[in-house]
């Protein structure tokens, strides 16, 4: 199969919460999504059955994290929280597809996630972590990585690369949680709607999600220049005295 197949799906495959891209878009929008909040370091409730102290690519999420991802306003500012600086990024969302399993990845990953190739690191690397993700809700828009499979199922692959809508499930039928962050910089309720689609990373403007986190890509970009002019420095020198 040819692996940007299901981003631009067939009129018979297409339903009414998935928009076709526009010409030069790579993935198209899934529209009219409940949307949920989540928090790392959240604790099981029955409508979130499974605690955030790991997620489905890290077991030590909340510790690489920095801590307990406060999701209270009151204890909250700049869209972090106000005890610690996070280490990885604040904004960060989750979807229900996990690509990795207990060996390699799963036997269909390869064929529907369309950056698989691109993306590929190894049999014990998640493809999916860290990707980007904008976010809408009415004039507000929102980047996030990807850093949890959730909310409930972790095998809706037809949702999340394809053009099915999402599964019933206890919190009406979410199919996106968000971050504290998200929820603040959209101004979302604790279930609320919004439109979603994955974004390359060269599209996202600079925000509040560009500063923080050692798994964020601006930071890592930002870095990376960073060691570059350092190890010019002597390079130049060597050449000025010769």
């Amino acid at each position: 199969m040819n692996l940007l197949t299901l981003a631009v799906a067939p009129p018979h495959l297409r339903s009414s919460g998935t928009q076709t891209p526009k010409e030069g878009e790579r993935f198209p929008w899934k529209k009219q999504i409940v949307t949920t909040i989540f928090w790392i370091g959240e604790t099981p409730t029955a409508n979130n059955p499974v605690p955030n102290r790991s997620s489905s690519w890290d077991k030590d999420w909340a510790q690489n994290y920095g801590g307990f991802d406060d999701p209270s306003r009151a204890r909250r500012q700049d869209y972090i929280p106000v005890k610690f600086t996070p280490r990885q990024n604040p904004f960060y969302c989750a979807l229900p597809y996990n690509d990795k399993a207990s060996t390699g990845h799963r036997p269909e990953a390869p064929q529907i996630v369309p950056w698989f190739t691109e993306a590929y690191q190894g049999p014990a690397v998640s493809v999916c972590k860290d990707r980007w993700v904008e976010i809408k809700k009415g004039d507000r828009t929102v980047y996030a990585q990807w850093e949890d499979a959730g909310p409930f199922r972790t095998d809706h692959w037809q949702y999340v690369f394809g053009n099915e809508r999402p599964k019933p499930n206890l919190n009406r039928g979410a199919g996106l949680d968000v971050s504290p962050a998200v929820r603040d910089y959209l101004g979302l309720q604790e279930t609320d709607v919004t439109d979603w689609k994955f974004v390359d990373f060269k599209e996202i403007p600079r925000g509040p999600w560009s500063k923080y986190g050692e798994n964020n890509t601006f930071v890592i970009t930002a870095r990376r220049t960073q060691e570059r002019m350092v190890d010019t420095i002597p390079q130049q020198k060597t050449s000025i005295t010769r």
